[in-house]
């Protein structure tokens, strides 16, 4: 498995990403996850929408609660023909209770806990952390990539502004 280091750090310190550097341009890969009842669902029951993958470390950590707090809201604004995934490795059970803690309600947690598909497949898996680094993706309705932002320190917030004006141009 390719592994590219120096990509994310956690308070300065580099990491090792696991798993291919995926492009702007690239088919998306198609993994299963599993949602907060535990049922497996893919990717690829998105195609034919324009999809946002937010990726976080973990919801139970402040930068992540803001990222999938602002994802939510932008959801509402976008309506349900637009999926907000939010993917992480937090159990589902974690994401469930976080969601309803939060009372989001318009993003869908969908948990890598698994087998780290999800991770290992979008080169997003933190081999030292076990954990997903920080990234948005804008897929178009084919489940190519058309965004992809990979947040290069942990506690740093990602570029909404790009990822929606890159998603407004598919609308």
């Amino acid at each position: 498995m390719t592994e590219r280091k120096g990509i994310v750090a956690r308070q300065g310190q580099p990491l090792t990403l696991v798993g291919p550097a995926l492009q702007v341009g690239d088919r998306a890969p198609d993994v299963t996850l599993l949602d907060n009842e535990l049922q497996p669902v893919s990717l690829s029951e998105f195609r034919g929408r324009n999809v946002v993958l937010s990726v976080v470390p973990s919801l139970d950590t402040p930068t992540c609660d803001r990222q999938t707090r602002r994802f939510n809201a932008e959801a509402e604004r976008l309506g349900p023909d637009v999926p907000v995934l939010t993917i992480s490795m937090d159990l589902p059970f974690a994401q469930k209770r976080w969601c309803g803690a939060a009372g989001v309600k318009n993003v869908r947690t969908l948990s890598d806990h698994r087998d780290a598909a999800f991770g290992t497949a979008y080169g997003l898996l933190i081999r030292e952390l076990r954990l997903l680094a920080r990234a948005v993706l804008v897929l178009d309705r084919e489940a190519v990539i058309r965004h992809i932002q990979i947040v290069p320190e942990l506690s740093a917030e990602p570029d909404y502004a790009a990822a929606l004006a890159a998603l407004a141009k598919l609308r």
